[in-house]
């Protein structure tokens, strides 16, 4: 009985050691070959969009940390399994952990840009895991003549040295991950200065300038990757007459802009975060299509990053006068690893699923018909513009308040049509009264706004909406060309005793 009972936890603690050992080595290779993460974006490519937006709508940041824990519990639990097989015999037990590592194999290999030495953190969990089990139920089999204590033991020891290899290939891929150390040159271009924001008249409005550190992240990736400047190219091919390659210094000697730009991701929702505005720093994208000399056949530039992964951009909107910058600073310092260092793509006005290529390192003049990159190959739009959208940061929904003079402020942004031109507040679907604005950071920026509300007893209903330079109002209900991406004007209930 005894032995029965600690079968599982020999599979369980054989497979933890092996994916900790296969971590490690993936630490110290290419952190994105580490099994459970090979197995965990395979997932997140295979999972329908209807299921991300679950995922992004209940978990928020958070999505990432609980796919992960899903996919280690899913193949732990296997372990345990294996573990059960392995007790009654050696053979089915090492042939479940060959089935395994072959999933994790195969997940590794179809990832974009895959190379077979990729394989080699997969095999080290094989080999691992597969010793460590065969150790472990020899020592389960003496149990019933030895007693189980030693048993124990071994499944202690082994499970510490799981959790040690880790916690090491954790610290080693954070200590490759710390920032570079780049000065980046004075913008040829420079953005004029910054006004003040309208935080004092507004305490809870969002700052005027998104901090670096508080800037939202949507990827689909659950590393972030460790490149170098000095390993770092980007290629312009394609449909052009002059395909050449250039390196970061080469990138840093082009004349550089500076803009003030506001992003936001297609998956946010009404008045949620994945919204920012930060000063960034880049060459302009024109400028090295024009340097390739690009022709008339291509829609699209596909640019691809340093792992594979691609986002078609319309040639179009990206030449029509736009600041587009494969930019290399934001908030007036280099970009951070997870934030795309050393390159990304910025185009104001375009959601991020056709604009905003992270660690970019190829841009390729190509049309629809030819190629199709990830997103597209899902249905979703090639023509995603920013829509106008409000959002209401203070008071908070369900706030409690006290009856008097409350202040209510956010942010709005409009970024085809002159940016915004007025935010009205309405209250238990009264009428809309204007709010006042905050200053202007041009037509890519976002607007602060508040307005002073006298608040009765009882619980109400606030709401908020913008009117952008074309005179377009942001509508209650907003149909969108893709197969995500929130509409609708927020509403908040909040209570004044």
């Amino acid at each position: 009985m005894r032995t029965l009972a600690l079968t599982p936890l020999a599979g369980l603690v054989s497979g933890g050691l092996g994916l900790g050992a296969g971590h490690l080595a993936a630490a110290l290779t290419r952190p994105s070959t580490s099994p459970l993460l090979a197995v965990g974006s395979t997932v997140i490519d295979r999972t329908p969009t209807s299921l991300k937006e679950w995922a992004i709508a209940h978990f928020g940041t958070h999505d990432k940390e609980v796919l992960l824990g899903s996919v280690l519990v899913v193949v732990l639990l296997v372990a345990a399994g294996i573990g059960l097989l392995a007790a009654r015999s050696w053979v089915a037990g090492e042939a479940g952990l060959l089935a395994l590592s072959a999933v994790s194999a195969a997940c590794v290999l179809t990832r974009p840009a895959a190379h077979v030495a990729d394989v080699m953190p997969t095999v080290v969990t094989a080999v691992v895991a597969g010793a460590c089990l065969a150790l472990l139920t020899g020592q389960i089999r003496r149990v019933e003549t030895v007693g189980g204590r030693r048993a124990v033991l071994w499944l202690g020891a082994a499970a510490a040295v799981a959790l040690a290899a880790g916690e090491t290939g954790r610290r080693i891929a954070a200590y490759r991950g710390r920032p570079e150390a780049v000065t980046l040159p004075a913008p040829a271009s420079p953005a004029p200065a910054l006004p003040a924001g309208i935080e004092r008249l507004a305490p809870g409005v969002s700052p005027f300038r998104t901090p670096t550190g508080s800037f939202y992240r949507v990827d689909t990736r659950l590393d972030v990757p460790v490149v170098s400047t000095s390993d770092w190219t980007l290629r312009i091919d394609g449909d052009v007459r002059r395909p050449f390659t250039i390196d970061f210094a080469g990138l840093l000697a082009m004349p550089l802009i500076e803009r003030d730009i506001t992003l936001t991701c297609v998956s946010n929702s009404v008045g949620g975060p994945y919204v920012g505005s930060a000063r960034w720093l880049g060459v302009r994208l024109g400028d090295l299509l024009d340097r390739a000399g690009y022709g008339r056949g291509a829609d699209q530039i596909l640019s691809t990053d340093v792992d594979g992964m691609t986002i078609s951009t319309p040639l179009a909107l990206a030449t029509d006068g736009r600041d587009a910058m494969v930019a290399v600073g934001m908030n007036g310092a280099p970009l951070p690893r997870e934030h795309g260092f050393p390159a990304r793509l910025v185009i104001p006005g375009l959601y991020g699923f056709i604009s905003a290529t992270k660690w970019v390192t190829r841009l390729t003049l190509t049309t629809y018909a030819a190629q199709s990159a990830y997103w597209t190959q899902r249905g979703w739009a090639t023509d995603a513009p920013i829509r106008i959208s409000s959002r209401i940061d203070t008071p908070r929904a369900l706030a409690q308040l006290h009856a008097g003079e409350v202040v209510v402020g956010g942010v709005a942004w409009a970024q085809e049509n002159g940016g915004v031109a007025r935010v009205e507040l309405q209250v238990d679907g009264g009428p809309w009264r204007p709010a006042h604005l905050g200053p202007s950071g041009g037509n890519d920026y976002w607007r602060q706004w508040y307005a002073r509300w006298e608040a009765t007893p009882g619980t109400h209903t606030l709401s908020c909406r913008v009117t952008d330079g074309a005179g377009q109002v942001q509508s209650p209900v907003r149909r969108t060309p893709y197969p995500s991406g929130a509409s609708g004007i927020q509403s908040i209930l909040v209570t004044v005793a």
